[in-house]
């Protein structure tokens, strides 16, 4: 096994689950400690069942439309098993990974090992990561102009010290997503060869240097994966970009669903707390904790606080149990029985046909 194996598998490593979940759950607690009493837990037990029921509907879409968003841009090569394993496993990384470093490397190395040759694996990463990112870059400007900026929270009364406001926070966040978009997009769509370039330059140190040779190989497959997505027709493009802002959607509209299983919201009040996780997702996007954990519970009250009231940390635990915990739980789960398919059952396979042959 090389160190590169080594390195995801630790990075995987199923125990790392309980420092994101120990983190979210301490600042719950101290939420609700601070600001809750009984009775406001008795109302939290008597949300309506309709609107759960709807967030569970609109997380199954959300998880299926990246099932079907990977086996499209794969052009099923991944199977379904396979898709949903990729599926899990990425997000189980991305929720034990830092919002600021992402599963990218993790992802790679599980459609790798799905059967998709390393440097097409790279270039598929890369494509959904613009495809994502473009989402926020586009929709993020347009909300803030339909709201006249209202999208943003007025904390000065609240009791709470955020670095340089939220607007600057996104600002500095959005700045970033829009380099890194740019930059991979100018690699994988213009200029793959300064890509290729760029990866073997990254292996000039001397402690880098035994990956030369795997650099230049990925970096010859990203120039034919580049090759290939440039060329793509508009039945491959339309449904890779509908299918992301589908499951983006998807992922808000749960957040709105739990609101409305307490609060009987207007449709502007929707509209603006729909709104609001475009913003609050990018300057999240920038957290250094695991999958965000800790700062996304403290910073959905200061988003909606004032649409929801005093049960916004409440739902933030009830969100945070739908989007988030579950693939904790389910990636410690699905990983060893993923890491016996492909490291074990496959090379029996391969020997079993060796021997046939």
């Amino acid at each position: 096994m090389d160190q590169q194996t080594k390195d995801i598998l630790r990075t995987l490593n199923p125990w790392k689950i309980l420092l994101p979940i120990g983190l979210g759950l301490t600042v719950t607690a101290y939420l609700m400690y601070s600001n809750y009493n009984l009775e406001d837990f008795s109302r939290f037990l008597s949300g309506n069942l309709l609107w759960i029921f709807a967030a569970v509907v609109v997380l199954f879409i959300r998880d299926a439309g990246y099932v079907y968003r990977i086996r499209h841009i794969t052009e099923k090569e991944l199977s379904l098993k396979s898709s949903i394993y990729v599926i899990l496993l990425w997000e189980f990384a991305s929720a034990v990974t830092p919002s600021a470093v992402g599963g990218t490397a993790i992802a790679m190395f599980i459609l790798q090992k799905e059967g998709i040759n390393m440097g097409r694996a790279l270039a598929l990463v890369m494509f959904t990561a613009v495809l994502d990112n473009l989402f926020f870059i586009v929709f993020a400007p347009l909300v803030i102009f339909l709201t006249n900026g209202k999208v943003f929270p007025d904390i000065s009364a609240m009791q709470v010290q955020f670095p340089k406001g939220l607007e600057y926070t996104f600002i500095l966040s959005y700045a970033l997503i829009a380099v890194y978009t740019f930059l991979m997009t100018f690699g994988l769509f213009f200029r793959p060869r300064a890509f290729k370039w760029l990866l073997i330059k990254s292996t000039a140190l001397p402690f880098l240097r035994r990956w030369r040779k795997a650099a230049v190989e990925n970096g010859n497959e990203v120039i034919v994966a580049s090759n290939e997505l440039r060329h793509k027709s508009l039945g491959f493009w339309l449904p890779a970009v509908g299918v992301t802002i589908l499951v983006w959607c998807a992922r808000y509209a749960l957040v709105n669903c739990l609101m409305m299983a307490y609060v009987d919201l207007s449709w502007q009040q929707n509209m603006l707390a729909f709104s609001r996780q475009i913003i609050m997702w990018i300057i999240m996007l920038i957290s250094p904790t695991p999958g965000g954990s800790g700062i996304a519970e403290g910073v959905f009250p200061l988003f909606f606080g004032d649409i929801i009231g005093k049960l916004s940390a409440l739902i933030s635990l009830f969100w945070r149990l739908f989007t988030y915990y579950p693939y904790l739980i389910l990636g410690a789960i699905v990983l060893p029985r993923w890491l016996r398919r492909v490291f074990f059952q496959k090379s029996l396979k391969e020997l079993r046909e060796t021997q046939e042959g």
